[in-house]
């Protein structure tokens, strides 16, 4: 598997699908959002015990920036479904192209994967599985009971796809009931077109509000990016859409630019901005925000979701 710091000595197009597309530069990183890469024992046992169960990480194929920090403790993201995905957003860094078939075994891989790296939180992701009649709903129910099987102590944070068109989805995966279920709204209305147009924003919105119809207790998180040219303005009209959804959790982070081909970045927000907007983010009522130029919907989620209970309290 190539990880985002091998990417450079493959000489193979990892996005073909995207080559359509005009090359914009890749602009020079400020200071505050540079990271060193991956070194360390507790990174590698990680890599390991994920190469061993044959498993794919959203923190490799995303090329997440926090891949060191993460796994040097143990903290892996699973993205389930395989690694390639039925749309191709701009912003991606994941393949895009026809999936194979899903893996039965995979959920049972995930769980004993959990108990073994002895995780007190993990989140499961998955790629877009549009070719699926429940859109692979069934799947992270399934891997649900599987970690709980393996690793009953453990806390479960899903983070979904759309589940667009898939009637009753949803509903198949709060059946086995995840500690927080995460789907991530990514950016303002006005750049779905350009930025996520295999996805509606509304959609996402009512399945983040349907699942607080199915069980008003659930925790539900949602997760935003700056720097693709939105505004302060469209920013906090997005936070009151999620707070009219009754969303608990919000996180915003800098958008980075994987390749020449996928979405320019328009500007890197500082430090600054980003406390501006988890201070107003509060002050509309979400009860937990993550925000800064390296906040990823996982990063820190086990830390996250502790207090995000206690301020539930």
């Amino acid at each position: 598997m190539t990880t985002v710091f091998d990417q450079a000595k493959d000489k193979r197009p990892r996005h073909p699908e995207k080559a359509h597309r005009p090359d914009t530069p890749v602009p020079r990183k400020p200071e505050w959002i540079r990271v060193k890469a991956p070194t360390g024992r507790g990174y590698t046992a990680t890599r390991d015990t994920l190469r061993a169960h044959g498993l794919v990480t959203v923190c490799e194929e995303a090329g997440c920036p926090n891949i060191g920090e993460c796994w040097e403790k143990a903290h892996a993201t699973f993205m389930i479904m395989g690694d390639t995905c039925t749309r191709a957003c701009a912003f991606c860094n994941v393949k895009t192209g026809m999936p194979g078939a899903l893996d039965a075994s995979e959920p049972e891989r995930v769980g004993d994967a959990v108990a073994k790296l002895g995780l007190s939180h993990v989140v499961v992701t998955s790629v877009d599985r549009d070719d699926l009649a429940d859109g692979g709903a069934a799947h992270f129910a399934a891997t649900v009971r599987a970690i709980r099987a393996h690793a009953p102590g453990t806390t479960i944070e899903i983070l979904t796809p759309d589940f667009l068109r898939k009637d009753g989805a949803v509903e198949t995966v709060m059946a086995d009931a995840p500690d927080v279920f995460n789907h991530n709204l990514e950016t303002v209305p006005r750049l779905y077109l350009s930025v996520r147009p295999g996805a509606r924003y509304f959609a996402s919105l009512q399945l983040l509000a349907r699942v607080k119809e199915i069980d008003r207790g659930a925790f539900t998180k949602s997760g935003l990016m700056v720097g693709l040219g939105e505004s302060r303005e469209e920013i906090m009209q997005v936070m009151d859409d999620l707070r009219s959804a009754q969303v608990d959790f919000l996180t915003i982070g800098q958008y980075l630019k994987p390749s020449r081909k996928h979405a320019a970045v328009e500007r890197f927000w500082t430090p600054d901005e980003f406390a501006g907007l988890e201070t107003i983010a509060r002050a509309k009522g979400f009860l937990m925000v993550s925000a800064s130029p390296l906040t990823r919907s996982s990063y820190h989620a086990g830390e996250d979701f502790a207090k995000l209970r206690a301020a539930r309290r």
